[in-house]
C-alpha cells in the first residue's frame, strides 16, 4: 500500500526497450536501473510533486545473468533513495529483449499540480539542470569511442556518464511550484520539442534565446571531437531530464533556474527569431 497524504496521487509511466532506449554493451545493469527510475521520478517532480515510489514491470530473456539483474535492482534502489522513494512492487515475464515498464507515484503535499497548460503571454521560460550532456555522450558512444581508453578525469567521461545516468534536479520541481510556476515538464525528448508541448497545451508561443545557453566544457569538447554544433545538442538533445518551466515575469528565481526565453501570444516555438516546427526525439521516427 502507498500512502497519499493529501488524498491525490501524481502518476507517470515510461517504457524502456533494449536497443531502442539503451544498449547493454554501453550501459551496465546498474546504469539502466538508475536511468529507468530517473526518467520517471523526473516526470513526477515536473508536476510539482515529491516522488514516493515506483512499480517496475520487467521482461527479460532467460539467459540474462543474475549479476546484471542484481545491478539493475541496485540502480533502482539508489536512484529512488535520492528522493526518499522506494520500489513497492512489479512483475516479471520472459521476453526476447530486456523491456522495462516503470510507473512512478508522487505526493503533491497539498499543492495544485503544475501541468503543461498554464503558461500565459508575459511569462518567462527558465530551465533547471543540464542540457546537451546526454546527447553528447550518446554521440560519443555512437562514434565508436571507447570510454575506458580516455584518461581519468576527462570531461568527455562526464558526457558519457550523463547518457548512462541522468541527473534530474528533483528538488527544483516542488520548489518551482512554490515559486508560482504556471507550466512545467522535464526535458526528455529535447528542449525545443518539449517546450513545444507546453506551447500547444497552453495555446501560446514560446520564444527561446540561443544566446541564453551556456555550453558546458564536456559538451563543447565532445562537439569539437565530433565536429558537431553543441547548441544543437542543447536545444534538441534529450534524456538529461532537466526541468523547463514558465513563471510569471515578476517571479524571483534562485540561481538554479536560468531564464532562456519567454511566452508570447501565438503558437509554436521560435528560436532566435526563427520558427522551429520540431526538434528532438520522436518515438515513431
Amino acid at each position: 500500500m502507498v500512502a497519499a497524504p493529501d488524498g491525490r496521487v501524481v502518476v507517470s509511466t515510461d517504457l524502456l526497450i533494449e536497443g531502442r532506449h539503451f544498449r547493454r554493451d554501453w550501459s551496465s545493469g546498474y546504469d539502466v536501473g538508475r536511468k529507468a527510475a530517473a526518467q520517471n521520478l523526473a516526470d513526477v517532480a515536473a508536476m510539482g510533486a515529491t516522488p514516493t515510489s515506483i512499480v517496475v514491470g520487467l521482461g527479460m530473456p532467460p539467459d540474462l545473468s543474475a549479476e546484471w539483474l542484481d545491478a539493475l535492482t541496485d540502480g533502482f534502489r539508489d536512484e529512488c533513495a535520492l528522493v526518499g522513494a522506494s520500489v513497492v512492487g512489479g512483475d516479471v515475464t520472459r521476453c526476447d529483449l530486456v523491456v522495462l515498464g516503470v510507473t512512478a507515484l508522487g505526493d503533491l503535499g497539498g499543492r495544485a499540480p503544475v501541468t503543461r497548460s498554464g503558461a500565459r503571454p508575459g511569462d518567462k521560460v527558465a530551465v533547471a539542470g543540464r542540457l546537451g550532456f546526454a546527447a553528447a555522450g550518446l554521440a560519443l558512444l555512437g562514434s565508436g569511442l571507447a570510454p575506458e581508453r580516455l584518461p581519468e578525469g576527462s570531461p568527455l567521461l562526464e558526457a558519457v556518464a550523463a547518457h548512462r545516468r541522468p541527473r534530474p534536479p528533483y528538488a527544483m520541481g516542488p520548489a518551482a511550484a512554490l515559486l508560482g510556476a504556471t507550466a512545467m515538464l522535464d526535458v526528455s525528448d529535447g528542449l525545443v520539442q518539449d517546450v513545444g508541448h507546453v506551447a500547444e497545451a497552453s495555446g501560446v508561443r514560446v520564444e527561446l534565446d540561443p544566446e541564453a545557453f551556456a555550453v558546458a566544457e564536456p559538451v563543447a569538447l565532445a562537439a569539437e571531437e565530433l565536429g558537431a554544433d553543441p547548441l544543437e545538442w542543447i536545444l534538441t538533445g534529450g534524456e538529461d531530464h532537466a526541468l523547463a518551466a514558465a513563471f510569471p515575469a515578476d517571479a524571483e528565481l534562485p540561481e538554479e533556474w536560468r531564464v532562456v526565453g519567454r511566452v508570447v501570444a501565438g503558437q509554436g516555438v521560435v528560436v532566435g527569431g526563427r520558427a522551429v516546427e520540431r526538434g528532438g526525439w520522436d518515438h515513431f521516427r
